[in-house]
């Protein structure tokens, strides 16, 4: 497989706004390559979906998924990246911070609407995956 692709909550959240299924989406980049999640994302995607059933399919599809374990080190180099990217001007918010940590952490490509990946030194990030 390819370079691994962890979906950040803003791909999710957006795809729904378009009225897109977030979990076709990634279906049809699962034939392809391996999809990621953490903790975080569940949890804040998974707050936000209504409908019971509707959580279950989303909870099923990340059974599925590469799991990047949020374990001490990876808060720590959460907080490491967070001290260097301030001391360079870049005040960049915890989830963030902290996805882009764990995609680091298995050379995985953060799927995102958000622009601010881009400024993060070594991450690599698009807003599709073909």
């Amino acid at each position: 497989m390819s370079v691994p692709v962890l979906v950040d909550r803003s791909w999710y959240f957006g795809e729904a706004v378009s009225g897109r299924d977030p979990l076709r989406g990634l279906a049809f980049i699962a034939e392809s390559r391996d999809i990621a999640t953490c903790g975080l994302i569940r949890a804040e995607v998974g707050r936000c979906v209504r409908e019971p059933h509707s959580l279950e399919r989303f909870r099923a599809a990340w059974e599925t998924m590469v799991n990047v374990p949020s374990d001490p080190e990876c808060w720590e180099m959460t907080m490491d990246l967070g001290r260097l990217l301030d001391k360079r001007g870049l005040a960049i918010q915890l989830p963030e911070l902290h996805v882009a940590t764990c995609a680091l952490s298995i050379s995985a490509v953060v799927l995102s609407y958000e622009p601010l990946y881009d400024k993060i030194p070594g991450l690599s990030a698009t807003d599709r995956i073909y």
